[in-house]
C-alpha cells in the first residue's frame, strides 16, 4: 500500500454515522468529516470509492504501476454521494468508482461530473451502460437473482419471479437485505419504473413482512443460505459464485427471475466509473479513465468481484452467464438516476428501515 493511501486510510478513523440526505430525505449513509486528501500534485490522482476496497485497491496499485501515476484513495462506502456533493465548491476528488450506476447518474445530474471528450475505448461499452455525456462508464454488471439452497428446496420449488416473494407459502423461507442497501436501493428504483410507486410500496411491505430475516448485507444473505438457515435469498449474481468458491456450504443453485413470457426480466445494474468535475488532477483521471478500458483491465475490475464483463469481448468468470444469454428489465440503466434519490423515502414509506436497529 502506498503511503498517500496508507494516509488516505487514517483519515476514515473519522467516519460519522448518519449523513443527512441530500435534499432532506431520509439518509443512509455514513457522513465522512474532515477535509478529505489535500490537492494533489501532478502527476498523482485522488479517487473516492463506495466499492469494496478489496476490489478496489489491488486495481489501483496496477495502475501505480503501469503509470506511475501516485493514488490515494478514500474508501467512503456510500457517503461518497454526499461527500462530493458537501466539496463541490472545493473539489478534491478526480475519479468515483461506485457500485451503483444510479448514483453516478445522479451526481452527473448534480452537475457534480463531466466529460472526458473522447475516451479511447469507450467505444467497447455498449451505449446503454454509460452516460450520455461518458462522465460515467460501467465496467461490470450484477443482476438480482434468487440464490437456492439444494438441501432445502429444489429448483422447481423455488421462486420465479421477484413478485413471488410475497406469497404466503414462501413466509419465513427467505431473507432480503435491508432497504438502505446500495443493491436494495436499485432493485427498488427498477421495479419503481416497471410498476409505479403504489404497487412498488406495496411489494416492499409485503416481502418485508414474508421474510425470514432482514439482513446488513448480501454477504450475511449467501452465507446464511450456504448454512441452510434459509431456503433462499435476494442477492446479486455474483454472491452466488462467492458461495461457490467456499470450501463448504457450497451446495447453491441460482435461479434468474421474470423470464418467462411477458415477464419483466431479471434487473441489472453495474458498477463504473466516473470523472469529477474540477477535479484537481484532470490529466491523470483522463489517463486513469483510459487505463481501466483496456482490455486486460477491464477484466481485473470485473473478476475482482466475480462480476459480469460489461464488454462482451471479455470472458466472465467461470460459471457465470453473461447478460446476453437472458432477459433483462427494459429500463435503460441511464434512468436509475431520475429515480435514485427518491428511492430511500419510498422504501421508508413502505416500513423497510434503511439501517438495521
Amino acid at each position: 500500500m502506498s503511503r498517500s493511501r496508507s494516509l488516505i486510510a487514517l483519515l476514515l478513523g473519522v467516519v460519522l454515522v448518519a449523513s443527512a440526505a441530500l435534499t432532506g430525505c431520509a439518509a443512509d449513509t455514513d457522513e465522512v468529516s474532515g477535509d478529505g486528501p489535500e490537492l494533489s500534485e501532478p502527476g498523482s490522482l485522488v479517487v473516492y470509492s463506495s466499492r469494496n476496497e478489496k476490489f478496489v485497491d489491488p486495481l489501483l496499485d496496477k495502475f501505480e504501476a503501469d503509470t506511475g501515476i501516485e493514488v490515494s484513495v478514500l474508501h467512503a462506502g456510500d457517503a461518497v454521494v454526499n461527500k462530493l456533493s458537501e466539496e463541490s465548491r472545493n473539489v478534491q476528488a478526480d475519479i468515483v468508482i461506485a457500485n451503483d450506476l444510479g448514483a453516478l447518474e445522479y451526481l452527473r445530474m448534480e452537475g457534480l461530473l463531466t466529460s472526458p471528450g473522447n475516451v479511447a475505448g469507450i467505444e467497447s461499452i455498449d451505449e446503454n451502460f454509460r452516460a450520455v455525456d461518458d462522465s460515467w462508464v460501467a465496467v461490470s454488471a450484477r443482476t438480482r437473482v434468487i440464490m437456492y439452497n439444494k438441501d432445502l428446496i429444489s429448483e422447481d420449488e423455488v421462486p420465479t419471479r421477484v413478485e413471488d416473494l410475497t406469497d404466503p407459502a414462501y413466509e419465513g423461507m427467505f431473507a432480503i437485505t435491508r432497504g438502505g442497501n446500495s443493491g436494495m436501493i436499485g432493485h427498488v428504483s427498477a421495479l419503481r419504473y416497471e410498476w409505479g410507486d403504489e404497487r412498488t410500496e406495496e411489494w416492499i411491505a409485503d416481502v418485508k413482512d414474508n421474510a425470514g430475516a432482514i439482513m446488513e448485507g448480501h454477504g450475511d444473505i449467501r452465507r446464511a443460505v450456504g448454512a441452510g438457515e434459509f431456503a433462499f435469498g435476494l442477492v446479486n449474481n455474483y454472491y452466488y459464485h462467492q458461495q461457490l468458491a467456499e470450501p463448504t456450504d457450497n451446495n447453491v443453485g441460482v435461479v434468474y427471475p421474470d423470464q418467462g413470457p411477458g415477464e419483466m426480466g431479471a434487473v441489472v445494474n453495474g458498477a463504473g466509473v466516473a470523472v469529477v468535475a474540477d477535479g484537481p488532477n484532470p490529466e491523470s483521471a483522463r489517463v486513469f479513465l483510459e487505463w481501466v478500458l483496456l482490455p486486460e483491465n477491464q477484466r481485473e475490475f470485473s473478476w475482482a468481484s466475480l462480476e459480469v464483463p460489461i464488454n462482451p469481448e471479455i470472458e466472465a468468470v467461470p460459471d457465470a452467464r453473461p447478460i446476453s444469454d437472458y432477459t433483462v428489465h427494459a429500463m435503460p440503466l441511464r434512468e436509475l438516476g431520475a429515480y435514485w434519490e427518491d428511492t430511500r423515502t419510498v422504501i421508508e414509506r413502505a416500513g423497510l428501515d434503511l439501517e438495521l436497529k
